[in-house]
């Protein structure tokens, strides 16, 4: 698909400041190294502009990007370093140094604008194009990449490539709210370094408390997964940066966004509300579409059903920790819950919704400051999954607010996150801002078939 992809330009994008004349590191939390040698998390904004010209992309949405980036990452130096393990340090750290920068790729794709941002079915490979490389080896690891790419007469995507030991969700749309803040200040121009205060990030990683000291236990599991993983020799580089490669892109592969309004997601409250009877459950927005979401994917594979499936989710910590941390916490703050004691036949009957509801209800509930400990956990439990087992988890959030991402040219028409193509499904809050949830799902075209069959059998 890479034909359809002109690359204009790939330019060094350096925060704008004076202050970033000084290093600056940061080193990972124990929050931050279950992720450490797992694939970047990829997404792409879509934004319509029908009445974008290349010289208009060129002259006016180009430079504006550029600019408003230089600024934004002046607040946010990390981004523009590098992760590095130096050999006298127990863990890795991100390293700011004068003259980095973080890479713009700009292109040009021929790619249809209105399928990619449609309601039908699409290979899933059309998006990789879209995202930029992230460049990393056993000695660094780059931190983020951008990509903007133009539609003629349709409009233009903002491609991002994050390694995921740096930023968590909400981190990460916490600097895409601080580029698009300062990127629609200069249409009015009134541009400068100023940021609102929710978008100013918290660097200060004492707040972290580790009594366990977990830090050490993930550090060690880790070294014993990649022993396993590598047939039992010890590696040449046991401080490897080198992120496990991505599943290769197969066009096999479909992609496919469900759109369930406010009315839609209380049907299927009122729904599981008459089949619980007596069982008070927790019928949340999330515990509601992730539960008819995984039924319904179980469902569309069939097959054995005695076959091991399950479910995960992550949980943002900023709230639970003792003491809490400020919203605007830069890093990961994630733990999560992981249940595989299930097989298919539990989602495939007639009460799979209201199965799956009250087991996601339950976890739900369960959640409180202890969940930060089960960490080494799950990353084992996610790491020795067996290869048969479906475990769809979930990528973004509905309280992200990612349609709030306008750079001046009107909020997106739709958010991808590209990396789901790894069993799991994507959640953001709907376009409209009415209530409504956005799920992505990418799954094998004959198993995508049966599946937005039964997604709108129930809505």
């Amino acid at each position: 698909m890479d034909s359809s992809l002109h690359v204009i330009e790939v330019s060094r994008v350096t925060p704008s400041t004076t202050d970033s004349s000084e290093s600056f590191t940061l080193p990972l939390t124990f929050f931050d190294l279950q992720w450490y040698k797992l694939p970047p998390v990829q997404r792409v904004i879509f934004y319509q502009l029908t009445d974008a010209t290349r010289p208009f992309f060129d002259s006016v949405i180009v430079p504006k990007l550029k600019s408003s980036l230089s600024l934004t990452l002046s607040h946010y130096l990390p981004l523009a370093g590098q992760l590095l393990w130096g050999s006298l340090h127990q863990k890795p750290s991100i390293v700011y140094t004068p003259n980095d920068a973080v890479s713009l790729t700009v292109a040009e794709s021929n790619a249809d604008f209105s399928r990619l941002t449609g309601k039908k079915p699409f290979p899933s490979a059309e998006l990789y194009p879209l995202v930029p490389k992230l460049p990393n080896s056993d000695d660094s690891a780059t931190v983020v990449t951008f990509q903007v790419t133009f539609f003629p007469n349709k409009g233009f995507s903002i491609g991002v490539n994050a390694h995921h030991a740096v930023f968590d969700g909400k981190t990460t749309t916490m600097f895409l709210k601080a580029w698009a803040h300062t990127c629609k200040q200069l249409h009015d121009q009134t541009a400068n370094a100023s940021l609102p205060q929710d978008l100013i990030p918290f660097f200060d990683r004492t707040v972290i408390k580790d009594p366990k000291d977990i830090e050490t236990e993930i550090l060690n599991m880790w070294q014993s997964l990649l022993k396993r993983f590598s047939g039992g020799k010890e590696s040449e580089y046991p401080k490897s940066l080198k992120l496990f490669p991505s599943p290769e892109a197969s066009h096999d592969i479909f992609r496919y966004t469900l759109e369930l309004t406010r009315d839609d997601i209380q049907t299927l409250r009122e729904r599981l509300k008459r089949e619980s009877q007596s069982k008070e459950l927790r019928l949340s927005t999330f515990v509601i579409t992730y539960s008819y979401a995984l039924t319904c994917l179980i469902r569309a594979r069939g097959g054995d059903p005695n076959r091991p499936v399950g479910y995960g989710f992550a949980v943002d910590c900023r709230t639970l920790v003792d003491p809490p941390l400020p919203s605007n916490y830069f890093g990961n703050c994630i733990s999560g819950t992981l249940e595989m004691s299930f097989t298919a036949e539990t989602f495939m009957g007639e009460e799979g919704f209201l199965a799956a509801a009250r087991h996601v209800s339950d976890s739900v509930e369960a959640l409180d400051g202890t969940v930060v400990l089960k960490i080494p956990e799950l990353l084992l439990g996610f790491a020795t999954l067996p290869r048969e087992a479906q475990v769809p988890s979930v990528a973004g959030s509905t309280r992200f607010g990612v349609y709030q991402l306008d750079f001046g040219w009107g909020r997106p028409e739709r958010v991808m996150v590209v990396s789901i193509d790894q069993n799991a499904i994507s959640m953001a809050e709907g376009r409209d801002g009415n209530g409504g949830v956005e799920v992505g799902f990418s799954l094998k075209k004959q198993e995508m078939d049966v599946l937005v069959d039964l997604l709108h059998e129930g809505t």
